[in-house]
């Protein structure tokens, strides 16, 4: 399982497709929803950022999550390490980052 998935930037994009894929790099680095609270906050500290881009199966761009959200739920009395992103995020459609 890949961690975090980085995105290259095509040579030839042209102005509109550059700026989605800015936008979606300065919304943090991209995870899978079937990871857990615990390893999603250690990507978020190893890649000093306070947020994440959460991903489905299909490679859908699901859910933002923030460090502050994470460690909410990772804090909270019902949090076991088996909890998963995609427990915590419920059902999200597919967005586009800022």
């Amino acid at each position: 399982m890949t961690l975090v998935q980085m995105q290259t930037r095509p040579a030839g994009a042209g102005p509109t497709h550059r700026k989605a894929v800015e936008a979606m790099d300065s919304a943090g680095p991209q995870v899978w929803d079937d990871m857990s609270v615990e390893v999603a906050l250690s990507v978020m500290a190893a890649a000093r950022t306070g947020r994440l881009v959460v991903c489905d199966q299909d490679s859908q761009c699901t859910a933002l999550v923030t460090q502050r959200e994470l460690t909410a739920i990772r804090n909270s009395s019902a949090y076991t390490d088996r909890v998963r992103l995609r427990d915590v995020l419920g059902v999200h459609a597919p967005f586009a980052a800022p």
